[in-house]
């Protein structure tokens, strides 16, 4: 029997390191999960890794648990890049056409492209990927597809992501020294759209919140192109801090308080609630007031979130908001995105597998095992089927592996 084609993802967030692994299907079809594992996260501040040792060994931990688990042997993955020092820019590449008889090549598609990466930037930042939004011949723009076509002049106008160089550097050490190689980095929340996003939705117009612990992630696609991205440097971590300081207890505590107890948006009567300490203390709260440092913090957080779209005039979007990530599943949390942002609001559900999760706190990692499946179908020549025609939003860039020195 043939061995199956796999695809591993390896998603480093603030609160944990979690690792998947699936099979690639041949002839089109979901892929099949292998194998789960989840390491509590060390070494991480806000999506950035700060101690490159201490997330190998967690991610180390993590890769041992999983091929413990499944039997597999797995030597590289796809790594998610997250933290608020990642930046998109819009850019613009001019070149003239090369052939004799004017019809654009190939060739002429990648000058144009790497034209529109020259731009001045800050020191100790770098583009990892660009997305381009649409190309123009001879002055006519809103072609996606240039070649074949006759023209003189080649512009293109892209969307160029990138982030701080060391932060992307402490990444790619701290997966190496794991024992794994680097197939590709891919932008968080870019692989919790792939996740959770329909082409359709794309194509009308959508915003993709992704609530994380340390960080809250937007990507916005319009006529199924990525249009802006941007991550807010608060998360459901801020939330849980809150509940600490008020409650006076340790963060574990006020984390169960949050799920078990929390709520976006509070009805009924108020009610004191009891929590049995280990040490047979026992925490008395209010319920209502639990909720109101809930509501206060999200109030903050969506607040952010709607100055950057309104910034951007796009607070009208079709398709509306979709919300995922492990700070989602606060109770009632999209009637109260639907009363802040006056928006068509929805929970984002994880699609592509023949078992799909249902934990939106897994999205980034389906999306990069769905994402490693869009940038290998062409390489392998299987059925593109089961993927969306423009991948995890139409970006160009090729396969890459980074290996040990």
């Amino acid at each position: 029997m043939a061995k199956p084609h796999i695809i591993t993802g390896l998603d480093i967030g603030s609160s944990s390191c979690k690792l998947m692994v699936a099979a690639f299907p041949k002839r089109g079809g979901d892929l099949e999960i292998l194998g789960f594992s989840e390491e509590p996260s060390l070494g991480i501040r806000k999506g950035v890794v700060i101690n490159p040792a201490e997330v190998s060994a967690c991610a180390r931990a993590a890769l041992t648990k999983l091929g413990e688990k499944s039997g597999l042997d797995l030597d590289s993955a796809y790594i998610n890049v997250g933290g608020a020092h990642m930046f998109a820019v819009p850019s613009r590449g001019l070149v003239s056409v090369s052939r004799a008889d004017q019809k654009i090549s190939q060739e002429d598609v990648d000058r144009v492209l790497l034209a529109a990466q020259t731009f001045p930037l800050p020191l100790n930042r770098e583009v990892l990927e660009v997305f381009p939004r649409e190309f123009i011949v001879d002055g006519e723009g809103g072609i996606k597809e240039p070649q074949g076509l006759s023209g003189v002049r080649l512009e293109v106008e892209v969307l160029a992501l990138g982030g701080f160089s060391p932060y992307i550097k402490n990444l790619t050490s701290a997966v190496l020294g794991s024992g794994l190689q680097v197939d590709d980095l891919i932008f968080s929340p870019l692989a919790a759209s792939r996740a959770v996003l329909s082409q359709r939705e794309k194509e009308l117009g959508v915003c993709l919140l992704d609530v994380g612990s340390g960080n809250t992630g937007l990507a916005i696609f319009e006529e199924g192109d990525l249009v802006h991205l941007n991550v807010f440097p608060f998360g459901s971590g801020n939330i849980t801090s809150d509940i600490a300081i008020y409650l006076k207890s340790d963060i574990d505590l006020a984390e169960r308080v949050k799920f078990e107890f929390g709520t976006a948006i509070f009805q009924g009567q108020d009610k004191r609630e009891k929590v049995e300490l280990d040490d047979e203390e026992t925490l008395v709260f209010s319920k209502k007031q639990i909720s109101k440092v809930i509501e206060d913090r999200v109030s903050e957080m969506f607040s952010e979130v709607n100055k950057e779209l309104k910034r951007l005039g796009k607070q009208q979007l079709p398709s509306g908001i979709v919300l995922t990530g492990g700070g989602v599943k606060l109770p009632r949390i999209k009637e109260f995105a639907k009363k802040e942002f006056r928006l068509h609001c929805r929970l984002g559900k994880i699609k592509g597998f023949l078992s799909s999760p249902e934990d939106p706190q897994l999205a980034t990692l389906c999306g990069l095992v769905l994402s490693g499946a869009d940038l290998e179908t062409d390489r392998i020549g299987w059925s593109k089927s089961s993927f969306s025609g423009k991948g995890i939003g139409g970006r160009l860039k090729k396969i890459f592996k980074i290996f040990v020195p």
